[in-house]
């Protein structure tokens, strides 16, 4: 079995010895509008910020300078790993293989329990950073021999220029586009986001609109609308619900959850319930019991989705792919190293079933 390797990247110049470090400039953003008397409104996300002269949006990582909305974030990587793919975890999409992830300061949501709070809730000017170009990253992508990207850790969202113009790269260099995202976005900067993505990721925070607003500072409605334009725009999507005590672990919202997901996107979106540890502002609050994921992992089986998985407990015997016609072990998997692959091009090695996902690497890569 191939080991596989992990770079933790804590001090990035490491890696960065052949980069051009280019001067940075400022980088105009995308979707914004003139709001009259000096002001402009950024369309990005839905809290549409409309920001006078020097104001800095909720995202911490957009200004208006003159009267024209800059993004403040842009190839600023305040993160760079090579990580194994079930990490993110997208576990229908290359098992076993490595994923160049990145990320800047700043994000559009303030999650009470983010474990990234150290770079999620911070400016660009408050955090240490190494400027990055498109063309770089995917060059080390290539280089460290990464088959995907990965935009992670923070939220991809606030970073939308650096992420459209290196995905629009990385697909022309025959890298696949991951990202990992909490989906607070509007449609339009989404749907154009989908046509250079192959996988994204939703961080679901639960089933429930006063858990959006009072936990996470944002609107249960917007991502129950992108999930399903995610659907539409035929990007692979997986969902992961970080099950809290007390907060979103109820059996209506579970269930609520699972019922939405199979009438609305259908019973192949894989579903991972994620075990949560004391966090940032939630260190009041203790682990997810595992019998509170396992109850939920039965919830959603009941309901008749497919593939669902156990997060955040290795060893777990729901963290492994089964087969839903013959039942046998698909992928075997204990934390983030897959143990067996029986699949044969994209189907069960045992009974012949396809099973949904992107199995194969690009002809090119």
């Amino acid at each position: 079995m191939r080991r596989i390797y992990f770079w933790a990247i804590l001090g990035i110049f490491f890696l960065f010895g052949f980069l051009s470090f280019s001067q940075e400039v400022l980088h105009k953003a995308m979707w914004q509008e003139e709001f009259g008397e000096g002001r402009v409104r950024c369309n990005l996300c839905p809290f549409r910020c409309v920001l006078g002269e020097g104001q800095v949006g909720q995202c911490r990582v957009r200004k208006n300078i003159g009267g024209v909305l800059y993004s403040l974030n842009y190839g600023k990587i305040v993160a760079a790993h090579i990580d194994p793919v079930e990490k993110k975890p997208v576990f229908h999409f290359l098992p076993g293989t490595e994923i160049f992830s990145i990320a800047t300061a700043g994000c559009n949501l303030h999650c009470k329990y983010c474990q990234n709070w150290a770079i999620s809730q911070k400016s660009p000017s408050e955090v240490e950073y190494t400027y990055m170009s498109p063309q770089d990253i995917v060059e080390l992508a290539k280089r460290y021999k990464c088959s995907s990207l990965a935009y992670t850790y923070t939220e991809p969202v606030i970073f939308y220029e650096l992420v459209y113009d290196t995905a629009k790269l990385a697909k022309k260099e025959g890298l696949y586009n991951v990202m990992i995202t909490a989906a607070y976005i509007n449609e339009e900067p989404l749907r154009k986001l989908c046509k250079v993505m192959d996988v994204i990721k939703v961080d679901f925070k639960g089933y429930s609109q006063d858990f959006y607003q009072k936990v996470v500072f944002g609107d249960l409605k917007v991502i129950l609308r992108n999930l399903k334009i995610i659907k539409e725009e035929r990007v692979w999507l997986e969902i992961v619900n970080l099950v809290i005590p007390t907060l979103n672990d109820s059996e209506e919202d579970i269930r609520g959850l699972c019922l939405w997901i199979k009438e609305n996107l259908g019973d192949n979106v894989p579903l991972h319930f994620s075990r949560f540890y004391p966090m940032y502002k939630l260190t009041n609050l203790p682990p997810t019991p595992v019998s509170t994921l396992e109850k939920a992992w039965k919830i959603a089986k009941e309901v008749g989705l497919k593939y669902v998985y156990i997060g955040n407990v290795p060893g777990h015997l729901y963290e492994s792919t089964y087969c839903p016609k013959c039942g046998k072990v698909l992928i075997k998997r204990r934390g983030y190293q897959v143990l067996e692959n029986n699949l044969i091009e994209g189907r069960c090695k045992f009974c012949g079933e396809k099973i949904p996902g992107i199995w194969e690497k690009k002809v090119n890569n």
